[in-house]
């Protein structure tokens, strides 16, 4: 019952830092269209989110080394959907890496950056030349639709047992301290 509680705790602070932004996001068609931030939470009773239920999300990296969403299972995932071409991506990738930085050291947290065109060398020298230290991966399979529509950029947020605690559409400041407190309590969590 205590897990489910932080669960809830989670989305609800997810869900009232959202709720008065309004961002641009860009379709994946590289169109730019406004919309409203949005979270979708998982079912906090579920133990795993059914659109990919008893199957693997895997990524890799830009040596081809796989990371799957089941081997990062006791760790929370921050997964950002995102693409150079797209601005309001790029506008919200110097609070990504601050927000990385503030968890430097702490292993029960992993950031995956994933290039929805899957241009590795293109991502990782946009990276590269704005000194983000932030791991670029691309798809390694179909991404499952709960976790991409069709909006960049889109973050969704695991718990340590793997299930969607959040999913957010749309550019965003994440070193907001509703964010760091959200995600600290999710790293001390059991």
């Amino acid at each position: 019952m205590k897990i489910q509680w932080n669960k809830r705790a989670m989305l609800m602070h997810l869900l009232v830092m959202t709720a008065s932004f309004s961002f641009a996001a860009c379709q994946q068609n590289g169109k730019e269209e406004k919309s409203n931030q949005t979270v979708t939470a998982a079912d906090t009773a579920s133990s795993a989110s059914p659109e990919y239920a008893g199957h693997d999300v895997t990524f890799t990296d830009e040596n081809g080394k796989a990371v799957s969403l089941k081997s990062l299972q006791g760790k929370v995932v921050f997964i950002n959907f995102w693409a150079t071409w797209c601005p309001p991506c790029i506008h919200e990738m110097p609070s990504i890496h601050k927000l990385k930085q503030s968890f430097k050291g702490n292993d029960s947290i992993v950031f995956l950056m994933v290039d929805v065109d899957g241009n590795i060398k293109k991502s990782k020298a946009f990276m590269e030349k704005n000194k983000y230290d932030l791991t670029v991966y691309a798809p390694a399979g179909e991404i499952p639709p709960n976790f991409l529509g069709s909006a960049i950029p889109t973050t969704v947020i695991l718990d340590k047992s793997g299930d969607m605690i959040g999913r957010m559409e749309g550019g965003r400041d994440y070193t907001s301290p509703e964010m760091v407190k959200a995600l600290n309590e999710l790293v001390e969590s059991n």
